[in-house]
C-alpha cells in the first residue's frame, strides 16, 4: 500500500466556535465522562469482587463496562481539553489512532452485546444445558474472538482510509476524528472507499442489530412456557438489554450506513452514542438488576466496615 500523505495536522472545528457555548460543551462532556467512569468502574469492581455475580451474564457485563469505559475515553478527554482551546488540532497520526480505537471499542461493544443475547437465549431456552454450553472456558473463547474480530474490523477501516492520498485542506467539521469526515481531506475520488467503509461498518451495525432483535423476539416468545416469577425476571433482564441495543444501534446505523453523505445533525447524534450510551449502560444494568444492586450494597458495607476498623 503506497501512502501519499501531505496532511500532518488536522484542525477539528468541534461542536461550536462560540466561546460561551464551548464552556457548555466542556461542562456537559466532563459531567458525562465522569459519570461514565464512575458507573462503569463500579460495575467492573463489583463483578470482579462479588461471588454472587459469577454467572456468564455478569462475565459479559464486565467486558461491556470495560468496552464502554475505553470507548468513551477515546473521545471525551480530548473533546474536554479541546473545548478550552481557541483552536483544536490533532496530528494526523493521532487522528488515525483515535479512529482505530474508536472503531475497535465500538465494534467490541457490538460483539459483547451479541454474546449477552446468546447467553440470555441459552439461559432461557436451554436452561438444563446452560452451564455446560456457557462454561467459563467457552465464554473466555467467545470474548477473545470478539476482541480479534474488533481488531480486524478496525484495521480494515484504517487500511482503506490510508490507501488514499491526503493533501488538504486539513479542517474537519467534527469534534473527533472519524472516517467519513477524514475522507473529505483526501485529494482523490473517495466514492469506492466510502462504499467499502459503509459495507464494513454499516453492515456490522445493521446485521448485528437485526440479529439481536430477532434473538430477543425468540427469547420473549419462549417465555410463555415459564412460570410467572421466571417470566418477570427474564423479561426484566431482556428489556434492559433491548433498551441498550436500541439506544446504541439506532444512532450508529444512522451515521454509518450512508456513503459519502453528511448532515449537520451528525455531530449531535454522534454525541449520543459516543458519550451518552456509555453513561446510560451502567444505569440501565444497575437500576433494573436486583443482583447487581445487592452486590454493590454488600461491597459498600464491606468498605464501611473496613474503614471503621481503621
Amino acid at each position: 500500500m503506497q501512502l501519499n500523505i501531505n496532511v500532518t495536522e488536522v484542525i477539528l472545528l468541534g461542536l461550536t466556535q462560540d466561546p460561551s457555548r464551548k464552556n457548555i460543551v466542556f461542562a456537559i462532556f466532563l459531567l458525562f465522562y465522569m459519570g461514565t467512569l464512575l458507573g462503569n468502574l463500579l460495575i467492573i469492581v463489583t463483578v470482579k469482587t462479588s461471588q454472587a455475580l459469577g454467572s456468564p451474564m455478569y462475565f459479559f457485563l464486565f467486558y461491556l463496562s470495560l468496552s464502554d469505559t475505553c470507548f468513551s475515553t477515546t473521545v471525551a478527554p480530548r473533546t474536554i481539553v479541546d473545548s478550552l482551546q481557541k483552536e483544536a488540532s490533532i496530528s494526523f497520526t493521532e487522528c488515525i489512532i483515535q479512529i482505530f480505537t474508536f472503531h475497535f471499542f465500538g465494534c467490541l461493544e457490538i460483539f459483547i452485546l451479541i454474546l449477552m443475547a446468546v447467553d440470555r437465549y441459552v439461559a432461557i431456552c436451554k436452561p438444563l444445558h446452560y452451564m455446560t454450553i456457557m462454561s467459563r472456558r467457552v465464554c473466555g473463547v467467545l470474548v477473545a474472538i470478539a476482541w480479534m474480530g474488533s481488531c480486524v474490523h478496525s484495521l480494515v477501516q484504517i487500511f482503506l482510509a490510508l490507501s488514499l492520498p491526503f493533501c488538504g485542506p486539513n479542517v474537519i467539521d467534527h469534534y473527533f476524528c472519524d472516517l467519513q469526515p477524514l475522507l473529505k481531506l483526501a485529494c482523490s475520488d473517495t466514492y469506492l472507499i466510502n462504499l467499502l467503509l459503509v459495507s464494513n461498518s454499516g453492515a456490522i451495525c445493521t446485521v448485528s442489530f437485526l440479529v439481536l432483535m430477532f434473538s430477543y423476539v425468540i427469547i420473549l416468545h419462549s417465555l410463555r412456557n415459564h412460570s410467572a416469577e421466571g417470566r418477570r425476571k427474564a423479561l426484566s433482564t431482556c428489556i434492559s438489554h433491548i433498551i441498550v441495543v436500541i439506544l446504541f444501534f439506532g444512532p450508529c446505523i444512522f451515521i454509518y450506513t450512508r456513503p459519502a453523505t453528511t448532515f449537520p445533525m451528525d455531530k449531535m447524534i454522534s454525541i449520543f452514542y459516543s458519550i451518552g450510551t456509555p453513561l446510560l449502560n451502567p444505569l440501565i444494568y444497575t437500576l433494573r438488576n436486583a443482583e447487581v444492586k445487592n452486590a454493590m450494597k454488600k461491597l459498600w458495607r464491606k468498605k464501611i466496615v473496613s474503614d471503621d476498623k481503621k
